[in-house]
């Protein structure tokens, strides 16, 4: 990140636990990025030239010091720093370099355990009956509720789904939050998550806002359109047949519990897309290509089969990630995440000219250097 007085950005570092701002910091080198259902990342580096800014870099604290990336007056990044290192070149020149990754990486660092600090074997988190995004925020409550140090200030909204799931948490098995999130998201018809950060624009606040959606989480009323020739400086379209498949079997954990038999897994049916498969007619000529995923702590076969089916649908055939590098400016929105994207390339490649739809899935922005514009890639999925 150029740190001359034009750069648009600012590193803001906060107390994780009151959000209080602890310092603004040149940081350089830096890369960011952030995706729909799992933590984005951030790395960079702080100069320290001199004992006064060393003295205020020291208050940098880490797995307690929340940062932020400010462009303009739009927050674009936010995250906890996990790691960092203090380095010192053959000139005695000194910095620290910084990895942070957003609040959803809390929820990996904390596992589910009973209200009070005595291991409580009868404890359970039981939810019968209850839309899978109220479990979802109550999860996230209970992490942050249930004893002291664990509120990191996000706050949930209000969606819902209308698919209701019955589930129930146990102290002892250290399930995560993050895995129990994860878990529940990936079932058929399942949901999407991100926490997202912006100023309230009332209060003046910073915002750490758990957003849910389902089927997907969907960003803005109309298309963001990019051009290539235009803003769209780069592209690439790759195909990786060696991810998809068109079967899919989920195995869950051992249920047997006589030790003088062998112990195997509860598996799946198996779940396929017969119309893709073979050569007869009303079949698409696909080969028989075998998906399967382990799910430990699963013990019921209607959960697994939902799973394999889920699975199978997110992998179809060949799974394509497109990916394209634009040029930031400001046309273009802050919350990308969820948006709908309208791409428009004429090339040699594309001679009639694409003209398609894709929702943005993962974005990595790129700050600007020293000849080099602000840029942005963007992970697209096909827009339903």
């Amino acid at each position: 990140m150029s740190t001359t007085v034009n750069t648009p950005y600012r590193a803001i570092f906060c107390d994780l636990l009151t959000d209080s701002t602890i310092d603004i910091l040149p940081l350089r080198d830096v890369t960011v990025d952030d995706y729909i259902g799992k933590a984005g990342s951030l790395s960079g580096t702080i100069p320290v030239p001199n004992a006064e800014v060393a003295a205020r870099v020291r208050r940098i604290e880490e797995g307690r010091t929340a940062v932020y990336l400010q462009r303009g007056t739009d927050l674009w990044w936010g995250g906890i720093i996990w790691t960092s290192t203090l380095q010192s070149d053959d000139q005695g020149i000194l910095t620290l370099g910084i990895q942070a990754a957003t609040f959803e990486s809390y929820a990996g660092r904390r596992v589910i355990r009973a209200d009070h600090p005595e291991y409580d074997p009868l404890f359970k988190l039981p939810f019968a009956d209850a839309d899978q995004l109220d479990i979802a925020r109550r999860l996230w409550d209970h992490m942050q509720t249930q004893l002291d140090g664990g509120n990191i200030l996000v706050t949930p909204g209000t969606e819902t789904s209308q698919v209701l799931r019955t589930i129930t948490y146990r102290d002892g098995d250290e399930t995560s939050y993050q895995d129990a999130l994860d878990a529940l998201a990936a079932l058929e018809d399942g949901f999407e998550y991100h926490i997202t950060v912006y100023t309230d624009p009332v209060a003046g606040t910073r915002v750490r806002r758990l957003v849910l959606g389902h089927p997907r989480i969907e960003t803005g009323s109309t298309p963001l359109v990019l051009d290539r020739p235009g803003t769209i400086l780069s592209y690439s379209f790759p195909r990786d047949a060696t991810r998809g498949g068109t079967t899919a079997r989920a195995r869950g954990a051992s249920t047997n519990d006589d030790q003088s038999t062998e112990s195997r897994p509860l598996a799946s049916t198996v779940a396929s897309v017969d119309q893709l498969i073979g050569t007869g007619k009303g079949h698409a000529g696909y080969p028989r290509i075998d998906l399967t995923s382990d799910h430990n702590d699963v013990t019921d076969q209607t959960t697994l089969n939902a799973l394999a089916r889920a699975e199978l649908t997110a992998a179809t055939g060949a799974v394509v990630i497109p990916e394209i590098s634009i040029r930031l400016d400001d046309l273009v929105p802050t919350a990308l995440l969820g948006r709908t994207a309208r791409i428009r390339i004429t090339d040699e490649w594309f001679t009639e000219g694409l003209d398609a739809s894709y929702r943005i899935i993962g974005v990595k922005v790129s700050p600007a250097q020293r000849g080099r514009p602000d840029t942005a890639e963007l992970y697209l999925e096909e827009a339903a």
